[in-house]
């Protein structure tokens, strides 16, 4: 039986002994988007059999349950979560689940489900070491933007962030850029309340961050962590887009310095936000991570 309970930052190691050996690159599975996103999504968990169970609840009012994580056979933890939906008199569906967390659960327990394609869902992820040369004609202008940002500002610096000062610079910054963004997306508005909670239990949620000053002042920064032994996950990226090229060298450099060591770069999804979309296609992602929602067969 699952009692689920609230996710606090205090569950983070029990939570994060579950993922070690995760190897979905989907960035739900990741402590930090759990707990920072839990004013939108509000999502809860239980470990049994040491497997990790989740559901959470969408903006269309109803309760979704995640791919379980862990030791546990598919078709019985499967029969674990619809268990709780039956319950707790509620429909029973899954989100977040990609194409070869579909074909599992479609071999375990054949012709049980459906499973439909979300594309405001789905995930970006790239080759680090092309996000850090940016290499090749497709990926010219991101070249260009970045030579004419060192041009126009040649006292540019990027540094690490490692000190509470640094942190709370970034704070600063995000008000300002809050203020002054035009696209006022209620999605955007959990985006800031996630962003300040990383911002804020930084060290403890083990995240690595890097910042540009250009004039004494930070005008871009970035925050993200290990998602798999392969991938690394980039939850947020913020520059001024009046500095021409200040999202572009963010981008780089933060790689370069951050998280060079690993294959690929998971750089979340665009929640359906057609600028979003249109930025993250102009970097190539090598791998298009299709997510969708699964459902019993009526």
């Amino acid at each position: 039986m699952i009692n689920f309970k609230q996710i606090e930052l205090t569950d983070k190691p029990k939570i994060d002994a579950c993922l070690e050996e995760n190897t979905y690159r989907a960035c739900d599975f990741c402590f930090t988007n759990m707990f920072t996103w839990n004013a939108k999504f509000k999502t809860q968990y239980d470990i049994n059999h040491k497997t990790l169970f989740l559901r959470f609840n969408e903006v269309d009012g109803n309760t979704y349950y995640m791919m379980p994580i862990g030791p546990m056979p598919i078709k019985a933890a499967i029969e674990e979560i619809m268990a709780d939906a039956r319950a707790c008199n509620i429909p029973f569906m899954m989100k977040g689940i990609t194409n070869e967390m579909w074909e599992k659960i479609n071999r375990a327990m054949p012709g049980q489900f459906e499973h439909t394609h979300e594309r405001n869902n789905d995930e970006y992820i790239y080759l680090s070491e092309k996000l850090i040369t940016l290499s090749g004609k497709k990926l010219q202008s991101k070249r260009n933007h970045i030579n004419r940002f060192i041009a126009d500002n040649p006292d540019w610096v990027y540094f690490p962030l490692t000190t509470r000062k640094d942190l709370d610079e970034c704070a600063f910054m995000l008000d300002e850029w809050e203020n002054v963004k035009e696209d006022k997306n209620r999605s955007l508005g959990y985006d800031y309340i996630a962003t300040k909670l990383m911002l804020e239990h930084f060290d403890e949620l083990q995240l690595r961050g890097g910042a540009i000053k250009v004039n004494g002042k930070i005008i871009a920064f970035t925050i993200g962590e290990r998602l798999t032994n392969d991938t690394f996950v980039v939850h947020v990226e913020k520059a001024f887009a009046d500095i021409n090229g200040s999202y572009t060298i963010i981008n780089r450099e933060f790689i370069k310095h951050e998280a060079s060591e690993f294959k690929y770069i998971n750089r979340e999804e665009d929640m359906g936000l057609d600028s979003l979309r249109q930025a993250k296609l102009s970097y190539q992602p090598e791998i298009l991570l299709e997510e969708g929602f699964l459902r019993p067969k009526k």
